[in-house]
Formats: C-alpha cells, sequence, structure tokens
C-alpha cells in the first residue's frame, strides 16, 4: 500500500513537473526580441584638449611701500580707485628712534659750542686784522675754522629734521613721507588703516605694503598644468578660458610661457603655465577669477563621426555593428581619427547610410 501511495506521488511530481516546463518554454517562445538603437555618421566639430586650472591675474602689479618707517597719518586712496603714476597715496608720520635722535641732538650741541668758539675767536682776530696788528694770513686760519663748524652745526641740524621729520630744510619739502604710485592703474588692496605702523623698505626688509596697484587693462591666465600633460603643449597654442563667476562668456587667449622647472604639489609634478587673455570680450575680469583653461591640442572642422559609445574593440583594433537588415548586424572594422572623447573621427570603414549599432542601450521590446 505505502509503495503505491509513493508511486502515485513521483507520478504527480513528474506530471506538474512537465507541465511547468513546457508553460515556461511556451513563454519564453512568445518574449519579444531585443530592439537596439542605432546612429548614423554626422558632421562636427573635433577638438582636442587637455584642462589647466588657475586663476586671472593682472600682468603688471605693484605693491607700494613707504621710504621711511613711521605711522600712517592718513590714506588718500581705497580699493578700487583709479590713480595714476606719482599720485599720493598715504601721508606718514615719523617716528625717530630714540638713540638715533639723543645722538643727534647731542651732534648739534657738539656743533653749537664749537661753532660758538670759532666765532669768538673770528671776531677777535677779524679786529686785530682790521687794525694790521696780525698779517692775512693768520686771519685766514680762523676764517676757515668758522666756515667748517657752520657747516658742521647746518649738517648737524639737517641730520636731526631726517629723523625727526624725513627730510632735511635744504630739500625744501618732506617728499619721503609721502607715498607715491609708481604706476597708472586701479588700487587692488589696501591692507593697512590709519594709524598703523609701517616698516620702510630696505636692502634687510621688504616693508609694509600699502597699497596694490595694478593695470587692469592687460590680464593674463595663470595657471598650473599636470607633467603627464606638458608635453603635449607648446608657446603660442590657442585657449579658451571658462571663469566660474561669468558662466555665459568665453575668453580666448594664447599660451606665452611653460615653465622649464616643475614643483611638487600633492605628491604630483605641475609646470607654472601663462597666458595672454583677449582683449575681445568687453567684460570686466577682477583680479583674483578662478579659470579653466581648455589648450586646444589640435582641431578637426566637419569632421565624420559616430559617438565613442558604439565604438567596440577586438585585440585593441576598433570596431562597429552596421545593421544588414531589420535588427541583424554585422562586424564592421574601422579606421578612426581624431577624439574629443564624446565623439571620434571615422577615416575609413564607414558610409553615411550605415546605421550603427548602440549595444548597451535597449531601448524597447517588440510585443
Amino acid at each position: 500500500m505505502a509503495k503505491k501511495i509513493r508511486n502515485i506521488i513521483l507520478i504527480i511530481l513528474f506530471g506538474g513537473g512537465m507541465v511547468w516546463t513546457f508553460y515556461f518554454l511556451f513563454q519564453k517562445s512568445h518574449e519579444p526580441p531585443v530592439v537596439y538603437k542605432t546612429v548614423r555618421l554626422f558632421d562636427t566639430t573635433i577638438i582636442k584638449k587637455t584642462v589647466a586650472t588657475g586663476s586671472v591675474i593682472p600682468r603688471r602689479e605693484v605693491n607700494m611701500k613707504s621710504q621711511v618707517s613711521g605711522i600712517i597719518e592718513k590714506l588718500y586712496i581705497v580699493a578700487g580707485q583709479q590713480v595714476k603714476q606719482g599720485d599720493v597715496i598715504a601721508k606718514i608720520k615719523i617716528i625717530p628712534n630714540m638713540l638715533n635722535l639723543a645722538n643727534a641732538e647731542n651732534r648739534i650741541n657738539t656743533a653749537q659750542l664749537n661753532y660758538d668758539n670759532a666765532k669768538l675767536e673770528y671776531d677777535r682776530n677779524k679786529a686785530l686784522h682790521d687794525q694790521s696788528v696780525i698779517s692775512k694770513a693768520e686771519f685766514q686760519v680762523f676764517e676757515l675754522r668758522l666756515k667748517s663748524t657752520t657747516e658742521e652745526l647746518s649738517a648737524a641740524q639737517n641730520q636731526l629734521q631726517i629723523i625727526k621729520e624725513g627730510a632735511s630744510k635744504t630739500s625744501g619739502s618732506s617728499s619721503n613721507t609721502y607715498v607715491k604710485s609708481t604706476i597708472t592703474g586701479m588700487v587692488l588692496d589696501v591692507p593697512v588703516k590709519e594709524g598703523g605702523q609701517v616698516i620702510e623698505s630696505n636692502t634687510f626688509n621688504e616693508g609694509t605694503t600699502i597699497a596694490s596697484v595694478a593695470n587692469m587693462s592687460e590680464m593674463i591666465f595663470e595657471g598650473k598644468l599636470d607633467e603627464s600633460e606638458v608635453g603635449k603643449v607648446q608657446v603660442g597654442m590657442e585657449i579658451v578660458l571658462t571663469i566660474g563667476a561669468i558662466d555665459k562668456d568665453r575668453f580666448k587667449a594664447k599660451l606665452e610661457y611653460i615653465a622649464p622647472k616643475g614643483i611638487t604639489e600633492n605628491g604630483a609634478i605641475q609646470f607654472l603655465i601663462r597666458a595672454s587673455i583677449s582683449k575681445e570680450n568687453s567684460a570686466f575680469l577682477r583680479a583674483g577669477y578662478s579659470s579653466n583653461a581648455d589648450i586646444i591640442l589640435s582641431r578637426k572642422e566637419k569632421a565624420m563621426a559616430i559617438p565613442e559609445s558604439v565604438l567596440q574593440f577586438d585585440h585593441e583594433k576598433p570596431f562597429v555593428e552596421v545593421e544588414t537588415t531589420n535588427q541583424v548586424f554585422e562586424k564592421r572594422n574601422i579606421k578612426t581619427g581624431l577624439s574629443d572623447g564624446i565623439n571620434i573621427e571615422i577615416l575609413e570603414g564607414l558610409k553615411k547610410e550605415d546605421k550603427i549599432k548602440q549595444p548597451q542601450l535597449v531601448v524597447e521590446k517588440q510585443g
């Protein structure tokens, strides 16, 4: 009895399996075939380029510094103001060094004593010379001594005035206490305030920058290019600048400098490049705008091209699949040219009427 029941169960399971198999095959036979989207050759401009990042800066920017140390008594400019060469931008009030001041005062006291003594001797001997008591040669000694002490006293007084005011009385004005612009341009930055202390620029010290002035009519791009790309570029190449702050405009430029030596940044070797920006665009460029530079390596106008995404490779040889009849494709070897990473030029192997399979895109199923 148990054996009979077991046989019945096996028969039922076998029969169910056969029914499911037939149903699965029936459904499979009615699945719609895959339909692939196709593309054709088209004319386009292909540009091969490399990209450098950097910023827009003035070609000529000069930091204005004081010739004397002291306190800023008056500022005559603000950032954004236009100035001409020779315009006064600040006045410096000198705070004299106490040691130098004491030495200068001591020098005056000594010079004054020498002068008073020489003047006294001169007056006394002049009277004797006038009375012909002493000869002219003897009198000339006292006359020369008076002139010498007079000059020494004047020099000591001038030195004291220079220490106190930055200029001597003989110069007629304290011109070096006024900081003047050395170029014509726009004031980009005034990093100091009235009452602030400044240090003079000399051999041992760069000095305090009072203002930065630049000629904004001549701007350049300055950026860095990776060592893997620098070998592809050369001076004179065309550049298209994209500036983050001005999305709608593109700026033409020309590569004019490639650094002969690279610098290490974040573990990679970078090379400094500069490009002159064309003045064709009237948009105002502010110093420091961040920018990307597309350096045009090569260009092909009216190139016959296809999307690079449809390209396939067989042992590094490129090919595409071309439709022969409805959704039936054959392999076609091709010869390619210039590529911009999106489209690629076709030199041989395809005609304009060919329909090329996009193998990775399933766009619809036939019902």
